[in-house]
Parts: structure tokens; C-alpha cells; sequence
């Protein structure tokens, strides 16, 4: 069967593994320039050079067996490694966040800066519709993006599935960078739910990062939800303010510092785990249909699979 996939996070290159180690053909639409999604790595120019900083998920943890196995495997390759300071049972990615997303992306066919509108069925099969671009047919369609955004898509062909969606409402966050020219020492590597800081850390004090001093601060969601549309150039000075009042110390000025504001940041989960309509060969999956956590979306992306396999295997058999 061919694949078409939207969204080429976690959830949505999970499943593609699963498939194309079936020998099926998976193929992957991303809005983004590059492998990261929510595991992204942001590139800063700095009078101090150019700096890396993880500024989406900070960190993942391991509980499932299979997804454990995953995590070994990326350890041995040198792209994932503890981080104690997170947790005990904390990994990061090495030299980035994203780096095992672009381990992962690497083998698959992905469609880079293609924003899907649409998606339409007929008889000949499902088409991607992006803007002035069309692509197809395919036998069947997977959404691996945020709830809201699957609803759009989703409200035209299934309204079960879109309910569901639409249920699922995701927190923002925003999330600044910050890069000093010296060492904050009185400062511990992460502090965590101080005032409108849900999370901060010392980014250049996770292993593989031989950078100046960088610093990324990740607001709460209903902080983040009360300024969702003010600009960055006035986010990234309250919470610089904030993480000064978090460390209960006057913070020297930044040599750089930028915003960056996840709109579909976390979501609670619907314990749905992965939707499938077998008729219209039409599937979701994502954290937000299990937890918020890194593994969550690949677990989610491995059942939904396993439920396209088994409608590929009752096709099969059928023609």
C-alpha cells in the first residue's frame, strides 16, 4: 500500500517506520524546513558565535520495552545519552534535541515546507492537496499533527474522529533563549514551576554542548494562553525578568535572546491511543491521543500502524 503521512514528528516517522519495515511505501508531508517538530533545535547567531539550543522538548523518558530498545539502539549510535540533572530516568538527544528525529527521517521519502490544506478522497484513492500542489493518489491517509490541526482535516470526512479532536485542546508555551557572555553560577542547571516558569535550564550544561552560556526558559500554559499573540520581542524580557525572580538574582544582560512561541505545545491525552477508519483508510495518531511525552507519540505512531497492517494484510487477501 502507499502511505501518505502529515506531519514527520515522532508519532508520524514511528509509524512510517513500522510500515516500511512491512514493505509498504510511506511518504511524509512537513510544513517545517527540517526534522525536529516539537524536538526542534533552534540555530542562533550570536556575537559569540552561532549557538544551538533546544527550545521544544527538553528532555524524554523511557518506560515501554520496545521504545527502550529504540533508545538503545540511539545510545549506541551516540545521538542519545542521560541527563541526570532532568531526572533519573531523563535522555536527551546528542548534539541536539533533534537529532534523533533526524536519525529517523533519513530513510523516509519527506516532502519539506509542504503545508497541507486539504485532503480529498475518490475513487482512484486520496489526494494531499498543499497550496497550488497536489499529490496522490495514495490508499490511505495518516494526520501525525496537533489535535486542532487534525480537526480541520478531519471535519470534512470523519466526525467521530473529529470530535475527538476537537476534545483534545492543547496548552501553548511560550519559550525564550538566552545566551550570556559568562557563567550565571549561582544558578542550578534547571529550575522547574517558579512563578510563570514551568521549566528553565542550563542548555549549555547538557553533555555534547560546548557553547557559551545559554539558558532556555519555557513558560507556563496559562501564562503562555494570556499572551499568546503578543509578539516575541516582548516575550523574551519578561522572562528573562521571570527567571531572574525564579533564581532570586539580578541577571546580567543577554548578548542574545529570541522568543519562540509553540502554539500546540502539550496536551493531556485522550487515551484513545490511535484512530482508524477502515473504510475510508483514513488514521490519526499523536501524544495528544495518549500523554504528553515524547514516547507517548511513538507509541501512539506504532499502534496506528499496526492497525493500517492489519487493513493492508485484509486488502491484500481480498484482491
Amino acid at each position: 500500500m502507499r502511505f501518505a503521512i502529515i506531519g514527520s514528528g515522532m508519532a508520524g516517522l514511528a509509524c512510517a517506520d513500522a510500515l516500511a519495515s512491512a514493505g509498504h511505501s510511506a511518504e511524509l508531508f512537513d510544513k517545517g524546513r527540517g526534522a525536529g517538530g516539537r524536538m526542534a533545535t533552534r540555530r542562533m547567531h550570536t556575537p559569540l558565535g552561532q549557538v544551538s539550543i533546544d527550545h521544544g522538548a527538553q528532555y524524554f523518558t523511557v518506560r515501554d520495552p520496545g521504545f527502550a530498545q529504540l533508545v538503545a539502539r540511539w545510545r549506541r549510535a551516540g545521538i542519545a545519552t542521560p541527563w541526570v540533572p532532568a531526572g533519573k530516568d531523563a535522555w536527551i538527544g546528542i548534539p541536539g534535541m533533534n537529532a534523533v528525529i533526524k536519525q529517523m527521517a533519513a530513510p523516509h521519502a519527506v516532502r519539506w515546507n509542504y503545508l497541507v490544506k486539504s485532503v480529498a478522497r475518490d475513487d482512484g484513492g486520496w489526494r494531499i492537496i498543499g497550496d497550488g500542489q497536489e499529490e496522490g493518489p495514495f490508499d490511505a491517509v495518516i494526520l501525525a499533527i496537533p489535535a486542532e490541526q487534525a480537526a480541520a482535516i478531519l471535519s470534512l470526512h470523519d466526525f467521530d474522529m473529529t470530535r475527538i479532536a476537537l476534545v483534545a485542546r492543547s496548552q501553548p508555551c511560550w519559550t525564550a533563549m538566552f545566551v550570556f557572555d559568562r557563567r550565571l553560577d549561582s544558578l542550578p542547571t534547571v529550575i522547574r514551576n517558579q512563578g510563570p516558569v514551568s521549566w528553565a535550564a542550563r542548555n549549555s550544561d547538557k553533555p555534547a554542548r560546548a557553547e557559551p552560556e545559554c539558558w532556555v526558559v519555557q513558560a507556563s500554559g496559562n501564562w503562555s494562553l494570556d499572551r499568546l499573540e503578543d509578539p516575541p520581542e516582548e516575550i523574551a524580557p519578561l522572562l528573562l525578568s521571570a527567571l531572574g525572580q525564579a533564581a532570586q538574582r539580578e541577571l546580567p544582560q543577554p548578548v542574545a535572546a529570541t522568543a519562540h512561541r509553540w502554539r500546540y505545545a502539550l496536551s493531556a491525552g485522550t487515551g484513545d491511543g490511535a484512530l482508524w477508519n477502515a473504510e475510508l483508510q483514513l488514521g490519526v495518531c499523536g501524544d495528544w491521543l495518549l500523554g504528553p511525552r515524547i514516547e507517548c507519540a511513538w507509541l501512539s505512531g506504532r499502534r496506528l500502524a499496526d492497525r493500517c497492517l492489519g487493513a493492508a494484510l485484509v486488502k491484500g487477501s481480498a484482491s
